[in-house]
């Protein structure tokens, strides 16, 4: 697992996109148990990541939009 560190350095975009695409898989329902806890497991992370850039997005836009 990566380190808060290295969370950061992950776009959105990115950490978007791959979300989708295990949502995708895990849809399917053709993983094992295995894969699947290990799939969502990731998918929380980037949750995470994409709440956090979101939330970056969001404060700066506000600080911006005070100083008009």
């Amino acid at each position: 697992m990566q380190d808060r560190g290295e969370e950061k350095e992950v776009k959105f975009e990115e950490a978007l996109q791959k979300l989708e695409e295990i949502v995708d898989e895990l849809e399917k329902g053709e993983l094992s148990l295995e894969e699947t806890i290990s799939k969502f497991e990731e998918g929380v992370r980037l949750c995470r990541i994409c709440r956090e850039k979101l939330e970056e997005a969001k404060t700066k836009i506000e600080k911006l939009t005070d100083e008009l």
